[in-house]
């Protein structure tokens, strides 16, 4: 990508967001919360699905630690609430022996690992440094497309053709006898489309119509 969007991503915020724990059980809470704040990380506890999802606000970064089994919504419950509401934090289950079944179904639902009451502190440690960078680079990702988009969206029809049609691979002449234009309005095509795209090689705006479309 070029610059313009380098430096966008560079301006955002490179703090590492919060872990959210969500748990019933208080002293595995306050377990939790010494050894994470110990290392450094942001802590955030709750004691049901209902009260994170009360707190959280749209936009907040980091990760959810999650039980599996808790009265009332259940952590399956949430990722599908979380689904529904278009947030993207990456989460990690906590699990006891009995519930693996449930932790498999959270992980096709979406979560990015489990971990097993009793755990290894070393081990979940890990999967949130794995979780909160997938965090950051989910963002980056999203900040990018939207970039992407908005440049996409000052290019008129005609250009939106051109794009499309260079972007396949097909030369000027063709993209001429296709559109019944001359080369030379293709031409003039292609050169805002480069400016607006603000894309410095045919190369790097087949990589931005990629991006755009989630390809």
């Amino acid at each position: 990508m070029n610059n313009g969007l380098e430096e966008g991503n560079n301006q955002q915020s490179e703090q590492q967001g919060v872990v959210f724990i969500v748990d019933d059980d208080e002293a595995l809470r306050d377990s939790l919360r010494w050894l994470l704040e110990s290392v450094g990380l942001r802590v955030e506890t709750h004691d049901s699905a209902n009260s994170f999802l009360q707190s959280y606000y749209p936009g907040q970064s980091g990760c959810l630690l999650l039980d599996v089994r808790m009265p009332g919504m259940s952590g399956l419950e949430l990722q599908e609430q979380l689904e529904s509401r278009d947030v993207r934090l990456p989460v990690v289950i906590i699990t006891g022996h009995g519930d693996v079944s449930m932790a498999v179904r959270a992980l096709k639902a979406g979560a990015m690992d489990f971990i097993e009451k009793p755990f290894d502190d070393e081990l979940l440690l890990a999967s949130i440094q794995s979780a909160l960078s997938l965090d950051v680079e989910q963002r980056k990702s999203r900040a990018t497309q939207a970039e992407i988009l908005a440049r996409l969206a000052q290019l008129t029809r005609r250009e939106h053709q051109v794009m499309e049609l260079v972007t396949t691979g097909k030369a000027n002449k063709q993209i001429a006898s296709e559109l019944n234009v001359s080369a030379k309005t293709v031409e003039a095509h292609r050169a805002h489309v480069m400016e607006k795209m603000q894309a410095n090689s045919l190369a790097e705006l087949v990589r931005m119509s990629m991006f755009a479309s989630g390809n």
